[in-house]
């Protein structure tokens, strides 16, 4: 049974279905695997959670309830989206973490994947040094050795409940099932034959009908696999039996993830990126996401331009914002890699004086080439999924976990029942050949064993009077940074709620290819007028999902989720 009802707040979507087992052993009887709402948009006085499955974002919202704080939830919403939103949510990925904690201490956790300890420069490269794309997009091959489980015990530093209590819930969910979404039938049905392809052992997303909306899946390879994580720790996942697994799945489908790849991988802590916009601290992430940078670089180049009075997606602040995301792109591609194998010269690159030298060539009137920008010089040498999460205390919380594409390489661990990422897809394969978004690379990100590829995940809060203020983040491959900067430029300089801000059409350049891509609702008038003034303009399908959270004076939080998926929030 499915029922719509529509309000302008929020969206009920309600699944039943007849169940003789416990509703959810993990969360008690306040989350039902078999029948949830979405809820869009709400205010809450305690915590907030936002994510792309309203079960993850319950979860979440109940671990809070239990006396868990914001980075509890986090790890308890991972883990569910590993189970309830396959397509990318995962234990086979990776991801960034950017958090605050109540006493101003910034956190940045890189869990991205690596290179195996075989992989080698040109391993994508034929016979005559052409690339061989699919190689890095599907199968055994394209998976990055994993860190989402590392990561999640990194921030478990900053917890407070038993991780046995984090991960039952997405255990009891794997192990009896939840009901899918119609976006989630339609996404098995479609990938049907690419699981078959991809895969050695039958994965449990196959069966032989067709899948439709309030249909069970049940998932019990990965419940096992949880319950050696919640049994075993980190050791669970990347020593002993799934270990093993992954290796044997491996061997039979020629891909190079090794036993001491898994065993020796770790998780870093990093310095989280901050600078200030006018009246607003905005933190970020550093290299090897490509995000915090690009954000920084982008609002800096607005900074003195009065975009205020332009007004949201105006013809003059679209262009404006356009060219922005032009140069900072152009950067990304020649000067971003991973800091641990490349000097990435940040300090430079970010400097009022380099951030003003790049707008010097911008005329108003009209677009200006890519072909005619190039990186800076500098002295020295989707599928993804987000969740936005806030106490009562003030932590802030903004994590960005990937496979990269849709159902990551395609390839289900047998008899573990995980999707492997393929992330190798987000190195250079070859210097100038652009990825699966397009995005072209250059040295600062060729391949090297054990190297992190460049990522444009951009896990984001924002202070107001050095007190929290905005959570936000979005999936999207190259876009996710275009998303999240237009998401601030919206809340920040245009004053809009965090549902409106979210849900207003998007634009994206990336510099290369020179397009400017929008969404169907966008302004038509707006794209006639940038492509009177030289802009090529494409409209394509929508590619962000975000959630934010917005902290009022009154204590109050603010919370959304986005309208182009099932993406939910949830609190109290």
């Amino acid at each position: 049974m499915k029922k719509i009802l529509l309000s302008s707040t929020i969206v009920f979507i309600s699944i039943a279905v007849t169940y003789s087992q416990t509703s959810f052993v993990g969360a008690g009887k306040a989350v039902n695997p078999f029948h949830y709402e979405i809820v869009k948009t709400k205010t809450f006085s305690k915590a907030s959670v936002a994510s792309a499955h309203p079960l993850a974002s319950m979860v979440g919202a109940e671990i809070m309830k239990q006396g868990g704080n914001a980075f509890d939830a986090a790890i308890a919403v991972q883990l569910t989206l590993a189970v309830v939103y396959p397509s990318a949510g995962n234990i086979g990925g990776g991801g960034f973490l950017v958090a605050r904690k109540t006493n101003g201490q910034t956190i940045a956790i890189d869990y991205r994947e690596e290179a195996p300890g075989k992989a080698s420069r040109d391993m994508y490269l034929d016979k005559n040094g052409n690339a061989i794309t699919n190689l890095s997009l599907n199968g055994h091959l394209a998976s990055g050795v994993p860190g989402t489980v590392a990561g999640l015990f990194e921030t478990y530093k900053y917890a407070k409940l038993p991780f046995k209590q984090l991960i039952q819930p997405a255990i009891d969910i794997a192990e009896f099932g939840f009901v899918i979404t119609e976006s989630q039938a339609h996404g098995f049905n479609v990938t049907k034959e690419s699981f078959i392809k991809n895969s050695t052992q039958t994965p449990a997303f196959v069966q032989h009908n067709k899948w439709k909306a309030g249909d069970t899946l049940i998932q019990k390879d990965l419940a096992e696999t949880l319950k050696r994580i919640r049994d075993n720790g980190q050791k669970g996942f990347y020593e002993g039996k799934t270990a093993q697994l992954i290796v044997d799945e491996m061997q039979r489908g020629n891909g190079i993830i090794s036993l001491n790849d898994l065993k020796n991988y770790k998780a870093k802590t990093r310095t989280a990126l901050q600078f200030n916009y006018k009246d607003y601290k905005i933190i970020g992430m550093p290299p090897p996401s490509s995000g915090g940078v690009i954000i920084w670089q982008m609002m800096k180049m607005i900074e003195d331009k009065p975009i205020a009075s332009y007004g949201c997606n105006s013809t003059k602040a679209v262009q404006l914002m356009v060219e922005t995301e032009r140069r900072a792109y152009a950067d990304r591609a020649e000067h971003l890699g991973d800091p641990d194998f490349y000097k990435v010269p940040l300090k430079e690159i970010t400097s009022s004086t380099y951030i003003k030298k790049r707008m010097i060539d911008y005329d108003s009137t009209q677009a200006t080439p890519s072909k005619n920008i190039t990186a800076g010089n500098v002295k020295e040498h989707d599928e993804t999924t987000h969740l936005s999460v806030m106490d009562k205390e003030g932590n802030m919380v903004s994590v960005t976990t990937t496979l990269n594409g849709g159902y990551g390489c395609r390839t289900v661990v047998g008899g573990a029942g995980f999707l492997l990422n393929n992330e190798m897809d987000d190195f250079s394969v070859k210097p100038g050949v652009p990825n699966m978004y397009g995005a072209i690379g250059r040295e600062a990100n060729a391949i090297q064993p054990g190297k992190r590829m460049l990522s444009s995940m951009t896990p984001t809060l924002v202070l107001k009077n050095n007190k929290p203020y905005i959570v936000c983040g979005t999936p999207g491959g190259t876009t996710i940074p275009t998303s999240v900067y237009q998401t601030l430029v919206n809340m920040l300089e245009f004053n809009m709620s965090p549902a409106d801000a979210i849900n207003s059409p998007k634009f994206h350049h990336q510099w290369l290819p020179d397009v400017v891509r929008v969404e169907k609702d966008f302004n038509p008038t707006v794209r006639k007028e940038l492509s009177a003034m030289g802009y090529n303009i494409v409209e394509t399908n929508s590619w962000c999902r975000l959630e934010v959270i917005k902290l009022h004076t009154n204590k109050q939080q603010e919370i959304a989720a986005d309208k182009r998926g099932d993406d939910s929030v949830a609190g109290f």
